[in-house]
């Protein structure tokens, strides 16, 4: 239970437990009914909202949003989950139930795995849930679950706050939360007023409570309102529609495919992203093959540094963090290797640094924890010498073969050896111009093509785009000739545990060097810290780096070394829309790109946001763009 309210942490639900029925101290109202939860579930909103017909009746490729104002134990949503399953059994139409739910007092895991016991019919689906349960954190949490068709926007946090910063329109609304008198907060009229804001001719709402006050709020705000009989001993409850002059369509998924440049880290992601909600993707890559840039390494770390105050930007990394690690989950013993990872206080400056990180911010252990030099060194195997913060949902990947494995989808169509040389608007369509005459055509264009990028997005006239390569060469060290920790350890370098006979370690930063291939410079610079690090990996003293194997990468970053995913620019009055971007990684590509590929999905197909409007104005691309003149 998390007790110490630094943030990022939140406040779990303090739960008392009475015949196997959660209730809520601090409310002093049960989570569910103790007669039927379940059925109380389905009658007041499933059924109350017409629900099963309207699931039944949506088009192939389209969404529906459901918006929620107390998660609890996500009975409502396993409920929901199940109802959609009853009604659209197949798995291959591409339609997807948005769910987005806030609590501000979230349950903790095992509560959590307490409370859906009582429900045996669910489990397959309560134990998808809980698998996939962030951490006790701040913030929007997005869980991709039932292999697509269902993404959860679980927000923890103040109702209003999620209100005002999240971007989706609602088909329907579960007003649920505690009875008005006990939880007065969550009927406040702004709250009713950000209902009606996230709403459309034809959203329907249902609440267990059938409050004066709450009727007439919700009246006042356009919804036509009505009692109707309640569940069980509940006499009555509350029913509401916006009024409609036509009936309302659900919005569709295009079917014309959607070009990506680039098939490193973030165009594989995207791609694999889109085919899953249905979305046509022609992939383009100058390579023979994914992940031949920068996402090429056999090994790569999964890990960001968070910073000492928690900010946006922090949010930012910590959230694409969590995200990742749930990502990677279905590719485990694949590309993905969850071994954790220490980050070393590798310095006395970075000791400091840590210090005063772990002062001012408050994490749950599931996401990190601090450990001693002998925590460290028996989680390692090998004995370390400072002190560190652990990561136990992180490890590494093979990138080259996580690219690989990506976009091996029957909807993603690869073009390899295709140099993209122009971009340019023409006849209502971006035309892409390869060297050898090649040409392709698409309403929609993704660049993702690294520090190339710039060649490719479209520009305003007078101006520039701020994307620099910063190169980078890691080093390939035989097992055999030093002793490999059990995980990933970073610091002044990372370092791999042993795969196929050796590691990879790296990299350097080399600001000014434009040299694709290795040197025994690099290699030697890798090595000297490492050793400096790691003095026990004992790197045996006949190594020498001119002999040593290694690999150059060319990382994308921006000027304010943060991420970038969104639609630019147009270029002029006579260019369309439809050209977005997504490169920006820096080092910490495999943490991004699974989140960032999510969210500029979400942007493509016109579906709810997995990021709040502060967290997105942190990728968003005019930033990029200055004037030539600009010094």
């Amino acid at each position: 239970m998390i007790t110490d309210l630094r943030p990022p942490a939140m406040e779990p639900a303090e739960l008392i437990w009475q015949d196997g029925v959660p209730e809520s101290a601090r409310f002093g109202d049960v989570y569910f009914s103790r007669d039927d939860g379940l059925a109380e579930t389905r009658y007041v909103f499933i059924e109350r909202n017409g629900l099963p017909g309207r699931f039944a009746e949506l088009d192939r490729n389209s969404h529906f949003v459901i918006a929620e104002t107390g998660f609890g134990t996500g009975l409502n949503f396993l409920a929901t989950w199940a109802e959609w399953l009853a009604q659209r059994p197949d798995d291959q139409d591409h339609a997807i139930l948005h769910f987005i739910s806030v609590e501000r007092y979230p349950l903790a895991l095992a509560d959590l795995e307490k409370a859906l016991e009582s429900w045996p019919g669910l489990q397959p689906l309560a134990r998808e849930l809980i698998d996939n349960y962030p951490p006790l954190i701040k913030g929007t949490h997005r869980l991709v679950l039932g292999g697509g068709a269902i993404r959860l926007t679980l927000c923890f946090g103040d109702v209003l706050d999620a209100w005002n910063e999240l971007e989706f329109v609602a088909d329907a609304w579960f007003l649920d939360g505690f009875a008005p008198s006990l939880n007065p907060d969550m009927w406040l009229e702004k709250a009713i007023h950000q209902i009606r804001a996230h709403s459309q001719p034809g959203t329907t709402l249902a609440t267990f409570t059938s409050v004066g006050r709450v009727r007439r709020a919700l009246a006042d705000e356009g919804f036509e309102m009505a009692k109707v009989p309640g569940f069980g001993r509940k006499r009555e409850m509350l029913t509401g529609r916006l009024p409609t002059s036509e009936e309302v369509s659900a919005p569709t998924v295009g079917t014309d495919p959607i070009v990506i440049i680039g098939a490193g880290i973030a165009g594989a992601a995207l791609a694999r992203n889109l085919a899953e909600r249905g979305v046509p993707v022609v992939l383009a890559d100058q390579a023979s093959g994914p992940g031949a840039g920068a996402s090429g390494n056999d090994q790569g770390a999964l890990y960001v540094k968070l910073g000492v105050e928690y900010n946006d930007q922090t949010e930012l990394a910590a959230t694409a963090l969590c995200f990742s690690q749930r990502f990677y989950q279905r590719w485990q013993g694949e590309f993905w290797h969850p071994s954790g990872l220490l980050q070393l206080a590798a310095t006395d400056q970075e000791q400091d640094r840590q210090k005063r990180f772990l002062e001012r911010s408050s994490y749950p252990e599931n996401l990190l924890g601090a450990v001693s030099p002998t925590e460290a060194s028996r989680i390692a195997g090998i004995p370390v010498q400072r002190e560190g913060l652990w990561f136990p949902g992180s490890g590494w990947l093979q990138p080259a073969r996580a690219c690989k494995t990506l976009i091996e989808h029957p909807l993603i169509h690869t073009i390899f050896g295709f140099k993209a040389g122009t971009l340019r608007w023409a006849d209502n369509h971006w035309v892409i111009q390869a060297s050898d005459g090649r040409s392709l055509r698409a309403a929609k264009v993704v660049v993702a093509a690294g520090h190339e990028s710039t060649a490719l997005a479209p520009v305003p006239e007078g101006q520039s785009l701020r994307l620099k390569p910063i190169r980078g060469q890691v080093t390939r060290i035989p097992a055999d000739d030093c002793q490999l920790p059990d995980v990933v350890i970073c610091g002044t370098k990372y370092l791999n545990p042993a795969y196929d006979g050796s590691a990879i370690t790296g990299a350097t930063f080399d600001l000014r060097d434009d040299n694709p291939e290795p040197t025994p410079k690099g290699h030697q610079e890798n090595l000297d810290q490492l050793r400096e690090l790691l003095p026990s990996v004992n790197i045996s003293e006949h190594i020498q780096a001119e002999h040593l194997q290694g690999r150059v990468g060319f990382r994308c970053t921006t000027h304010d070394y943060q991420p970038v995913a969104g639609p630019c620019p147009g270029n002029d009055e006579t260019a369309g829309p439809g050209v977005y971007l997504l490169t920006g990684f820096g080092s910490k590509g495999l943490v991004w790109a699974p989140l960032l590929a999510e969210y500029l999905a979400d942007r493509i197909c016109q579906q709810p946001a997995c990021l709040n409007t502060r967290l997105a104005r942190r990728v968003e691309t005019g930033r990029l763009y200055r004037n030539q003149l600009t010094v």
